[in-house]
């Protein structure tokens, strides 16, 4: 019997949800339903998923496999969204994915200026780190990029796109906003820093280092917002960042870091509308970069 879909969908719930009763509730089944499906896996691998029958911790192998099932998940639902969505779409669909700082700037100029050229073309924006971006091009989930890929990637072409530096974004009401002298790294540390994942793009080790001794992390980038702009912490982040930020925040460059940022226009070799995307990428190239960084 070979592994299905259905089947690592099943375990995925009950796993996360821990009962059969939930999962059986969010799947539309019933729980014996459930039950018999786990019973089929964990039959067809020779192992137990969880420690027991309530389905609340799982074995070491069921760990292994509910990360694996988590990402075949993601894979096939991107997968079946982009087969209705293209089908919805006969006269062709962009499909765009884009680090959030330059996708809240640059997504409502090159939408008007593309649906002019191409009024039958349906677009789908996303935004995400650097890393899914990548993902989203190489396992065929969208068509044009814009991130800062740290390899080459195959099948995908890539040109620069913009350049900008990493400083200081803090409250306009602290101290390190208010010195004449531009704040250095020690200070920042000083001042409540907060680490980022855009952070780990700097390649001075030196900067690296001193970074590592932040008590304090932040993935979320409105979460993030929201401590600097109480004005007790603060953090690093490209120029590019400051111009979403409310106006209560500013950006200061750092006198002993001159670390940019380096973002490139990701186009997939191999997509069903390539002619289309290829004109995107002619209408981000020629976006007015001078709003938000250097070209």
């Amino acid at each position: 019997m070979a592994i299905k879909i259905e089947m690592l969908r099943c375990f995925s719930i009950v796993a996360q949800t821990g009962t059969l009763a939930e999962a059986a509730q969010r799947l539309g089944r019933t729980q014996s339903a459930v039950s018999m499906t786990l019973k089929q896996l964990e039959d067809h691998l020779g192992n137990r998923l969880f420690e027991s029958d309530r389905k609340n911790r799982l074995t070491r192998l069921g760990e292994q496999v509910f990360e694996l099932a988590q990402t075949e998940l993601r894979q096939f639902d991107e997968t079946v969204r982009a087969i209705e969505t293209s089908a919805k779409a006969p006269q062709g669909v962009i499909r765009i994915v884009s680090v959030p700082s330059v996708a809240s700037l640059v997504f409502p100029v090159i939408v008007k200026e593309f649906t002019r050229r191409h009024p039958g073309i349906d677009i789908e924006l996303r935004d995400t780190d650097s890393q899914q971006v990548v993902d989203a091009l190489t396992g065929g989930y969208a068509d044009i990029g814009i991130a800062s890929p740290k390899h080459v990637l195959n099948g995908v072409k890539a040109q620069p796109l913009l350049s900008d530096p990493f400083g200081l974004i803090c409250s306009v009401d602290h101290p390190l906003a208010k010195q004449v002298e531009e704040p250095t790294m020690g200070q920042v540390l000083a001042a409540g820093f907060v680490r980022n994942d855009l952070c780990l793009s700097i390649g001075s080790e030196w900067f690296q280092t001193a970074s590592a001794q932040a008590k304090l992390s932040a993935r979320n980038t409105l979460s993030l917002i929201s401590m600097i702009r109480s004005g007790n912490w603060v953090t690093i982040l490209p120029q590019t960042v400051a111009r979403i930020a409310p106006s209560d925040l500013v950006f200061r460059p750092l006198a002993d870091l001159q670390d940019h940022r380096h973002v490139s226009l990701l186009l997939r070799e191999k997509t069903p509308f390539f002619a289309q995307a290829q004109d995107m990428c002619e209408v981000i190239l020629d976006t007015d970069w001078s709003l938000i960084g250097t070209r």
